[in-house]
């Protein structure tokens, strides 16, 4: 592929920016906060801001200048690096590496979810293909094919561009969660599935343990393929929030090869937020464990309120480290179960920052109040979720602003 000298002079610009932010000393600071937070040794309460879907509106594709899609792409992930040690002034290292996802084509489960998408971003409806028991013989194990001749290019394309100014290292996630509802839900539909709880359990957990079995197929296959990339430095985004520098990982006799119990992982529910704890544990729960076994450590927790259910996640995830504390939950019996041997992975309500006028007297007071009830855990505070900032970039800024203060009087 051929680069225009345009094209690459925007992208050695950009390296070159990423690469001063990530020698200022700051970062080994921030990278020492995380490893230390993580080992669950005493630290202050740790910030980070995720824009997630307002990233289009901080910087948007059309501020990219690269003709070719693939470029404009990486053009906007340094774009947001810049942006991120411009504007953010959080606990967040800039590393001096940037990471190239394999190339891998992965299939479907045999049926189709025909969705429709509405005009607001990210809303949609499906129509759930699997109707009634024997639409259950329609279901298939994905397929993964890893394009090992493409991913060689990209990596190649890359370090020519940039390897005299940043480390160019193959990785990225190529799975988020092994928390299996969201695909129940999308093959079974939401309300059907909630009522598969009384009225057909048994198609329920056949639906539930070949997913399970599918996921644990999937990852065997990326594993033997090659294609997963250790998550354990200071900029590696884990779990629903989080960053997951540690030097627990990779476990004990890591050869080069990446496998499951070298890496984090995520176990979550948002789709089952409406049953109770036993419920819980007969249709999700058991049917995760298998998989989260499988990883070196474990995020558990997602959007869902977790107070109701950390009992069983504790005492039935023995790898469980982090745990995601949503703006549902109950802070202090949170505080009360987490206790210094968990990270407290605290997520405010992004409506604070979100909405048309922003109360910075409340979100100050709301920041305050949990640094209190979660004194003595292991506290982090992510603001993630945050799928418009009505286009003023400048409320992460002022979030950041505050949380750090708070956090470095705590």
């Amino acid at each position: 592929m051929t680069v225009a000298a345009t094209d690459r002079d925007t992208f050695r610009e950009l390296a070159q920016r990423i690469a001063e932010a990530a020698a200022e000393p700051i970062q080994a600071e921030r990278a020492r906060l995380w490893k230390d937070h993580n080992s669950l040794r005493p630290t202050r309460p740790l910030v980070m801001a995720w824009p997630e879907g307002a990233w289009e509106e901080i910087v948007p594709e059309s501020s990219c200048t690269c003709s070719d899609p693939l470029l404009r792409q990486w053009e906007q992930g340094l774009r947001m690096l810049v942006f991120r040690h411009e504007s953010l002034p959080d606990d967040v290292p800039i590393t001096n590496r940037i990471l190239v996802r394999p190339v891998v084509e992965i299939g479907d489960f045999g049926v189709e979810v025909p969705y429709t998408h509405g005009a607001n971003r990210g809303s949609y409806v499906w129509d759930a293909p699997i109707k009634e028991a024997k639409d259950f013989d329609k279901l298939r194990a994905r397929e993964v094919a890893v394009d090992r001749a493409e991913s060689r290019r990209r990596l190649e394309l890359v370090h020519d561009l940039l390897g005299d100014i940043l480390h160019v290292e193959p990785g990225g996630s190529l799975w988020w969660t092994c928390g299996l509802t969201q695909t129940l839900i999308a093959l079974r539909g939401l309300e059907q599935s909630m009522l598969d709880t009384y009225d057909n359990p048994e198609l329920l957990h056949r639906l539930m343990a070949f997913l399970r079995d599918e996921m644990l197929r999937f990852i065997e296959t990326l594993q033997s393929e090659g294609a997963l990339s250790l998550n354990n430095a200071p900029d590696s985004y884990v779990g629903s929030g989080g960053l997951g520098h540690t030097d627990e990982l990779p476990a004990d006799g890591f050869d080069g090869r990446v496998r499951p119990k070298d890496m984090w992982g995520l176990g979550e529910s948002q789709e089952f937020v409406g049953v109770g704890p036993g419920q819980f544990d007969e249709f999700v729960l058991q049917y995760q464990l298998p998989l989260m076994a499988k990883l070196g450590l474990v995020c558990y927790g997602c959007c869902e309120p977790m107070d109701q259910k950390l009992d069983l996640v504790l005492a039935k995830v023995p790898n469980v480290r982090r745990v995601s504390i949503s703006p549902w939950s109950d802070r202090q019996v949170a505080a009360e179960k987490l206790g210094d041997r968990y990270v407290y992975s605290w997520k405010p309500n992004p409506a604070m920052v979100c909405a048309p006028t922003v109360d910075w007297d409340f979100v100050a007071k709301t920041t305050r109040e949990t640094i209190e009830l979660a004194r003595g855990c292991r506290l982090e505070m992510i603001l993630k979720d945050t799928h418009t900032v009505c286009s003023d970039p400048g409320r992460f800024t002022r979030w950041c602003e505050i949380a750090r203060e708070l956090a470095e009087g705590a």
